[in-house]
């Protein structure tokens, strides 16, 4: 089953919600994120001026750097892409998708979104290498990269 299906499935109304998804590019230098409704639903993040997030109200928004667009690989936007279409559908569950009591790789809304998409592209056939790449973020701490690649079932590297 194609990848987005397999997101819309996980919701009654998913096909809806990410039929009405809108993408929104910004100038800043920023990968992706799913915006949040407003400055409540993410909490003291902004507060202590670490992000100046775009705000979607009452619409489903994916905000993306335009560098992230112009300048990375195809498949990196591709599997970035469906992260986000994963929080997408998350929201309409209910899930919280910033803050609470976990580290962004132990967040329960992360987990689920990363697994999706490295199970989308090992079926892509990502190598191992690639993968371990990909988990590397320069938002998290060496330790917590660890963790997640072996949350993801990867070696360590």
């Amino acid at each position: 089953m194609p990848a987005f299906a397999l997101i819309a499935a996980k919701d009654p109304r998913g096909k809806e919600f990410l039929v009405r998804t809108e993408i929104e590019v910004v100038s800043a230098d920023i990968w992706m994120y799913v915006a949040p409704t407003d400055p409540a639903e993410i909490g003291g993040l902004r507060a202590r001026g670490e992000w100046k997030p775009v705000f979607s109200g009452s619409k489903d928004v994916i905000v993306v750097g335009l560098s992230h667009v112009t300048e990375s690989a195809e498949i990196l936007l591709y599997l970035d892409i469906l992260h986000e279409l994963c929080h997408i559908t998350q929201r309409h569950r209910g899930m919280p998708l910033w803050g609470g009591d976990y580290s962004y790789v132990d967040r329960p809304t992360e987990v689920e979104a990363y697994q999706f998409v490295i199970d989308e592209a090992r079926r892509l056939g990502a190598t191992t290498p690639f993968l371990q790449e990909y988990l590397k973020v320069e938002w998290v701490s060496e330790e917590e990269y660890q963790r997640l690649l072996e949350r993801m079932g990867l070696p360590g590297n």
